[in-house]
């Protein structure tokens, strides 16, 4: 099952950045071949935030060995939300696994200016938690598991775990 996103003109970018731009350059009537190219913000489609993205010191994805790139992987159903916006999720089911993704539902709003309001949060509370389960990589349907001044992210990358961001077709992994 592929959990990224289709990515074209339309991938969504982080509010307040460009959409990417797919350019075509020459094609097989022209030239004998086609070729396209690319312009894009790297926080666009299905990425993997590094510990760099925030931390000076941080890892890059190249520092990390290719081997914690495999692993086992859970998807919690973090459909529900607490008053303040967070995600709700049985975190303690994802014990063992390497890979800990929320389907939260919000990649059902993917082309909509909902899919950006309105976010669902992870709290530092549960990313904690997540740490105490040694997870290496926390993922989400959405495009940032929290906002400004964004301590979700620093307490995850203080301790070297990526962050995936908008994911897509998770809610048949749940469980």
């Amino acid at each position: 099952i592929d959990l990224t996103m289709e990515f074209d003109g339309n991938a969504p970018a982080y509010p307040g950045e460009p959409q990417p731009k797919i350019i075509r350059k020459e094609t097989i009537e022209k030239s004998g071949c086609n070729t396209s190219r690319l312009e894009s913000d790297i926080h666009c489609g299905t990425h993997i935030d590094a510990p760099y993205h925030m931390r000076e010191d941080g890892k890059k994805l190249g520092d990390f060995d290719i081997g914690s790139f495999f692993g086992t992987a859970i998807v919690l159903d973090a459909t529900k939300r607490n008053e303040k916006g967070e995600v709700v999720a049985d975190v303690a089911t994802a014990k063992g696994a390497d890979f800990v993704f929320f389907y939260t539902g919000n990649s059902k709003n993917l082309g909509t200016e909902k899919y950006f309001k309105n976010i669902p949060v992870i709290s530092t509370k549960t990313a904690q938690e997540l740490l105490d389960l040694k997870a290496t990589t926390v993922g989400l349907d959405s495009f940032t598991p929290d906002s400004e001044p964004f301590l979700t992210h620093k307490l995850l990358f203080s301790q070297n775990v990526r962050i995936v961001e908008n994911l897509v077709n998770l809610e048949g992994l749940v469980g």
